[in-house]
């Protein structure tokens, strides 16, 4: 007997005082644990030559590793992405200038990223195919107050790095890239990680690598990976001579050893990761008002983020069916909505209308999954979804 068949009634849902259908709630976070006897077998570095933290042998080892990974000169690790992103925008931007370029359909936390390193996001469009930031857009904001140009890669998929490269080189704007979701990827065959000035990611429990915390910027500038290095730790450069403002940006050695262990076992999280995207893809295609955000197959990708665009045939709206799902123990989530120019802000930014993405923010949900997401699971979820499909109309008789 299926878990979906304690529904046997609309008034059976969660939202009605039913039993929500699953207990833990399954979420769209990846939280994948490595190997913990790797993990110990790192640790034990630190423990044996009592460094815990100050650009340890781990972290070393951690830096060769992600630069090896992503075919880049230099890798830089610090505390968490939040900083490596503020670092990086802070020295990459043109002196005197005050904007930085970026999409509006986002993380909901970017812009401030932007207000921390002292300057004003300026929000521009995304390509209607791709939601990735649109070059076009961004040729035609850039000003003379235009500081840098931060492209952020959409949860599936990745931007159009090489255009974005060549309208920041007509205007000689530095470009970097928010690359949190796109670790694994590769565009044109060339791994993300050395596209534009640099590139910057998480390795929040949350994300690809797991290091429980921490983030890091990849580059193939020797100045810029020697300026990170000094103000992560400070601004110091050798033995109390400070150079630089700084902060304290360090990651300590037992999340290096964390995600040193999450890169041994990373083939094998983007098999399951790829089991469970297939799944979804053959049941998904039960319910043509719902649309799959394909992963582009002819790239190395992670398959770890599942996007459904809500069609116009949908019987509910999404609020609605994400308040379902929600109480159904499914943390479904509108993907990155509300668009971050439509929101208050407590720091200066420049006012804009976008229309299309404005529309796009509407339109889709991220769907459970990640390590803790099975295929009972993923299989179930369906059921619901099509169980809400053909029960809308009782469903909004009862709310009405």
């Amino acid at each position: 007997m299926s878990q979906l068949s304690m529904k046997q009634s609309v008034n059976d849902l969660a939202i009605f005082g039913g039993k929500p259908l699953f207990t833990p709630p399954i979420s769209t976070s990846n939280l994948v644990r490595p190997n913990f006897s790797r993990f110990l077998g790192y640790s034990r570095t630190m423990y044996e030559q009592h460094i815990y933290t100050n650009n340890g042998p781990l972290l070393k080892k951690l830096e060769q590793r992600l630069a090896e990974f992503h075919g880049t000169q230099f890798c830089r690790v610090l505390a968490n992405g939040f900083w490596a992103l503020v670092l990086c925008i802070k020295t990459l931007a043109l002196p005197g200038r005050t904007e930085v370029i970026m999409p509006s359909l986002t993380y909901r936390r970017l812009a401030d990223v932007v207000a921390w390193a002292g300057l004003k996001p300026c929000f521009c469009e995304v390509d209607a195919k791709t939601l990735a930031i649109d070059p076009e857009h961004v040729r035609q904001l850039i000003g003379a107050e235009t500081a840098l140009i931060l492209a952020a890669h959409p949860i599936v998929n990745t931007c159009d790095a090489p255009m974005l490269e060549d309208v920041a080189a007509e205007q000689n704007i530095p470009l970097l890239f928010d690359s949190v979701e796109s670790v694994y990827e590769t565009i044109g065959g060339k791994k993300v990680g050395g596209f534009g000035s640099a590139e910057c990611f998480s390795m929040h429990a949350s994300k690809l690598i797991n290091g429980f915390e921490g983030g890091y910027i990849t580059t193939n500038d020797e100045i810029l990976a020697q300026q990170i290095a000094m103000m992560r730790g400070f601004g110091f450069h050798g033995h109390d001579n400070i150079e630089m403002l700084g902060l304290n940006a360090k990651l300590s050695e037992v999340h290096a050893a964390m995600a040193l262990a999450a890169l041994d076992d990373l083939e094998d999280q983007i098999d399951r990761n790829r089991q469970r995207y297939r799944c979804y893809q053959e049941l998904l295609a039960r319910i043509p008002s719902l649309r799959l955000l394909p992963f582009d197959e002819k790239e190395k990708t992670s398959f770890k983020n599942i996007v459904v665009e809500i069609l116009s045939d949908w019987p509910l709206d999404r609020e609605l069916t994400l308040e379902i799902l929600n109480r159904e123990g499914a943390l479904v989530r509108a993907y990155y909505s509300p668009a971050l120019h439509t929101r208050a802000m407590e720091y200066p930014h420049v006012p804009t209308v976008l229309p299309l993405t404005e529309r796009l923010s509407k339109l889709f949900m991220l769907l459970p999954c990640g390590h803790l997401v099975k295929i009972s699971d993923i299989k179930t979820f369906i059921a619901l979804l099509e169980f809400i499909a053909d029960h809308a109309v009782a469903i909004k008789e009862r709310l009405a």
